[in-house]
């Protein structure tokens, strides 16, 4: 078992490493200047596509709006608490200038993947509306590069159970067992159960489930970080000209911090930054391809807020109360670092701002992974393989809340980047048709200059 650890260890020091940094941002960039700045500049469009997509906008299986919230429901997650600590950890506070590039090329990344979703898409026996990485790449690259469509589903469903199942269940036990002393076990069977109920009823329900709790939890940690960062008002300047110094200059070592070179605070933010918005991995377009849209393009606009919201907001608030507060260089690291923030600054209230939000964003980040997973199997084995998938993946969550999953993220991590890795080659060979029908739409006058509730 250290044998086969190790190895791992070295493939994930490699797919994560300099080479696979230098290919997300380096294709987001490159889409970000094809689409001319598009996505910074059309924001406001893609919120007010947003708004307009809490009703149907054509054809699909849940409303545009839904879909963002499945999105989110999978982004917004331990990566917002954990992995933004871990990343100052790691890498010091410049490491959050390095989120904050990898959100702002990786909204023109995740607008790229909800085009190309919605405009490859098919429609199952039971008329579901399937889409994502694997179809775009087989209906759009052609059966040359069936392969490669296939790695990426296979990935999908591995690294699903990983980071999308039992890590997520063991984050929950950890947190409500410091916070409350439930037990891990009785945690992962309640997991099991109420994600069981919300997954029988498919994407609709899980949408429906999504759109009521996300914006709930969401509020509910964002209005605690801004509470945190209104009594520490004095110390967010001073915060982001850390932000912004460290980010190229090292970190030099003071209290538990061991000091950092720029080289790591670019590494742990763009790995981090990856890991919480998921823009390049190829897991989102998934479930943007099931909104009930006609428009690629409208749709793209949506997805791409759905970064903005995840990294530039929730990341941004864990990062500066992290900073503001001064313990940063404490030594704590990952949701113990966030914890010990929020409870510097709340003292009595602040540890279960943090509890209650992780448990949250774990329960629906499995919510959300299990919608890209679950495309994947049914990509690669059909119709019938739905219902095992479900059952398997209720039953993997009571197994996770109890077990030792070093390992296991370990593997989730890697095959995250091996997910992305075929996604970013069909993003590259598929840019002409996203800039294409970026530039029709925009060409033609439509919905921008319409009245709101058009």
């Amino acid at each position: 078992m250290e044998q086969i650890t190790a190895w791992i260890n070295v493939l994930n020091g490699w797919v994560w490493g300099p080479p696979m940094l230098v290919l997300i941002l380096g294709v987001g960039f490159f889409l970000m200047l094809g689409l001319r700045l598009m996505p910074l500049i059309k924001l406001g469009f893609g919120f007010r596509m947003l708004w307009r997509g809490r009703v149907s906008q054509g054809n699909g299986d849940i409303p545009p709006y839904h879909a963002l919230m499945t999105v989110l429901s999978a982004t917004v997650g331990t990566g917002n608490i954990a992995g933004v600590a871990t990343a100052i950890f790691l890498g010091g506070p410049g490491a959050l200038f390095w989120m904050w590039c990898t959100a702002l090329v990786g909204m023109a990344t995740k607008y790229a993947e909800a085009v190309l979703a919605l405009h490859y898409r098919e429609i199952d026996g039971k008329g579901r509306h399937l889409g994502g990485p694997m179809y775009y790449i087989k209906l759009g690259l052609g059966k040359k590069w069936l392969w490669m469509a296939t790695a990426f589903a296979v990935f999908g469903v591995l690294a699903g159970f990983g980071i999308g199942n039992t890590v997520q269940a063991n984050s929950v036990a950890h947190a409500t067992q410091e916070a409350f002393g439930v037990p891990f076990w009785i945690t992962g069977v309640v997991m099991a159960v109420f994600a069981g109920l919300v997954l029988l009823g498919g994407i609709k329900r899980i949408g429906d489930v999504s759109a009521a709790l996300v914006p709930l939890m969401a509020v509910i940690y964002v209005t605690g970080g801004l509470v945190v960062l209104g009594l520490n008002s004095e110390q967010i300047m001073p915060a982001l000209e850390l932000v912004f110094t460290q980010a190229f200059n090292p970190t030099a070592a003071t209290g538990g911090f061991a000091g950092a070179t720029v080289a790591a605070a670019i590494q742990y933010g763009v790995a981090r930054g990856v890991f919480s918005n998921e823009a390049g991995l190829g897991s989102a377009p998934i479930a943007h391809a099931a909104a009930q849209s006609n428009d690629p393009v409208a749709q793209g606009a949506v997805a791409m807020t759905g970064t903005f919201i995840d990294t530039l907001v929730i990341c941004t608030i864990t990062g500066l109360v992290i900073l503001v507060t001064g313990v940063w260089d404490s030594g704590a690291t990952g949701s113990a670092l966030s914890s010990q923030a929020f409870e510097t600054a709340l003292p009595g209230v602040g540890s279960y701002i943090v509890a209650i939000g992780l448990m949250l964003f774990a329960y629906t980040t499995t919510l959300g992974w299990s919608v890209y997973s679950e495309r994947c199997a049914q990509y690669l084995l059909g119709d019938r393989a739905i219902l095992p998938f479900r059952v398997l993946w209720v039953l993997a969550l009571p197994i996770g809340a109890i077990a030792q999953l070093d390992f296991i993220w370990l593997v989730a991590d890697t095959l995250n980047a091996l997910m992305a890795l075929p996604n970013l080659v069909a993003l590259l060979l598929l840019s002409p048709v996203v800039f294409r029908l970026t530039r029709d739409y925009f060409a033609r006058p439509r919905l921008e200059s319409a009245p709101e509730d058009a």
